[in-house]
């Protein structure tokens, strides 16, 4: 009885396909939170602390023309 139920548990993968998905969910996850705090003071130094940075400075010298 107990190996007939660890076949039929060994041969069942209906939850693989979800747990892949998760697990894909979760790697995604880490590259995006991590790439935001390797580039956070790099945009941090572009927009500003308030918005207004080099970003705006580029903005209205290209505008003044």
């Amino acid at each position: 009885m107990l190996k007939l139920l660890s076949i039929r548990f060994l041969r069942n993968d209906a939850g693989a396909t979800a747990i892949e998905y998760g697990l894909i969910a979760g790697l995604i996850a880490v590259a995006l939170i991590s790439g935001m705090l390797v580039f956070s003071n790099a945009f941090g130094n572009v927009f500003g602390v308030n918005g207004v940075g080099r970003a705006s400075a580029v903005f209205q010298h290209a505008t003044s023309d």
